[in-house]
Formats: C-alpha cells, sequence, structure tokens
C-alpha cells in the first residue's frame, strides 16, 4: 500500500489516467500562458512608442528651451525671437506627457489583456482538474488510514458490499454477506481490497 502522503495512485489504470491528465493540464497552461505572453508583447510595443515620443519630445524641448535662452539676449529682437521658441517647448513638453501617458496606459493594458486571454481558459481546465485530484486524495487517505485498523477494514469491506458490483464481491466469496458477518478474515481482506483498488489503492498481498 502506498503512503498517504503521495497524490498519486498506486493501480496502474488509475495511475496513467492521472499523469496523462497532468500533462494535458500542463501543457494546456503553456500553451495558454505564451498566447498572454504574445498579447503583453504586441501591447508592450505600443508602451514603447510611448516612451519613444516621450524621450524624443523631452529633448526638443530642451532643445527649444535653450535656444529662447540663448536668442533672449539679442539686443531688441531677443524677447520677440525667444517667445515662439519657448512656445514650441511647451507643445513639445506636451506631447512628451502624452508619450508617457500613452507609456503608462499601454503597460497597465498589456498585463490586463494578458491576463483576461490567459486566466479564463486556464482556470476552466485547472479548477476541475485541482476538485478531483484533491478529492481523490481526500478518498485516498480515508481508504489508507480505515484499512489500518482491523475495524476499518471491516468497514472498506462493508462498503464494497454495498457498492461493487456483483460479479467482483462473488469472485471474493460465494457468499460474500455470510463471509463478512463471520469476519472471515480471508472474504472481509479480499472485499476490503476492492474498496481499496476503487480508490485507487493496490493494497502489497502479504
Amino acid at each position: 500500500m502506498s503512503s498517504r502522503y503521495v497524490p498519486y495512485a498506486t493501480t496502474p489504470g488509475r495511475l496513467f489516467t492521472q499523469l496523462v491528465s497532468d500533462i494535458v493540464v500542463a501543457v494546456w497552461a503553456a500553451v495558454w500562458v505564451l498566447v498572454g505572453m504574445a498579447v503583453h508583447a504586441a501591447i508592450a510595443t505600443i508602451a514603447e512608442v510611448g516612451r519613444q515620443v516621450q524621450t524624443g519630445a523631452d529633448g526638443v524641448s530642451g532643445n527649444l528651451n535653450s535656444a529662447g535662452d540663448s536668442v533672449d539676449d539679442v539686443p531688441l529682437l531677443g524677447d520677440a525671437l525667444s517667445k515662439p521658441l519657448r512656445a514650441a517647448s511647451e507643445a513639445a513638453r506636451d506631447i512628451a506627457g502624452a508619450g508617457q501617458s500613452l507609456d503608462s496606459t499601454a503597460t497597465w493594458l498589456a498585463w490586463v489583456l494578458a491576463l483576461a486571454v490567459a486566466a479564463p481558459p486556464i482556470l476552466a481546465v485547472a479548477m476541475p482538474w485541482l476538485y478531483l485530484r484533491v478529492r481523490f486524495f481526500r478518498r485516498k487517505w480515508t481508504a489508507i488510514t480505515l484499512a489500518r485498523t482491523p475495524a476499518g477494514e471491516q468497514l472498506l469491506a462493508l462498503r464494497a458490499l454495498a457498492n461493487r458490483p456483483l460479479a467482483k464481491l462473488m469472485a471474493v466469496s460465494t457468499d460474500p454477506v455470510s463471509a463478512w458477518r463471520r469476519d472471515d478474515a480471508i472474504a472481509v481482506r479480499g472485499l476490503a481490497d476492492l474498496e481499496l483498488r476503487s480508490a485507487g489503492v493496490a493494497r502489497r498481498r502479504s
């Protein structure tokens, strides 16, 4: 009998199914993570454009402002020449602000859209998988715990009488109910084994 702490079955069929489901869920999640990353990268290019606009406009604004300071000292015409330059510098600064806003918005939007695209399909598959895996683990834990005591083994045998197919019960004993009532050790163990196998646990023969 396997450890209660291992979240996998020891019966070959159930173990194979679990391994295949793990691989399918992992591949599914990886595919959608890649899709989300592609969406993020596509939107992030807009943020990069915003950063380039901000950098370029800041440079232009600084140059125009410096030029305005330079011509300000020109006699008579200095003030007339510097005003348009400073106005252009302010306009470039506004463009830089718009670029910064575009950068911030696109960066935020890239993450939101990436999660919006990738998370729903991943959760749609992962949540049922996780629920089934937790339910299996709890059932396995309970079955192994019961099988370690004589009273628990009798309870497993009783559950087998109530839940397992008649053909499997008859394979254990020709009169499984009477054998259980007599506390026939071999029959009780065989019936308990049926219930353990239904829980994904194969007990080693002693």
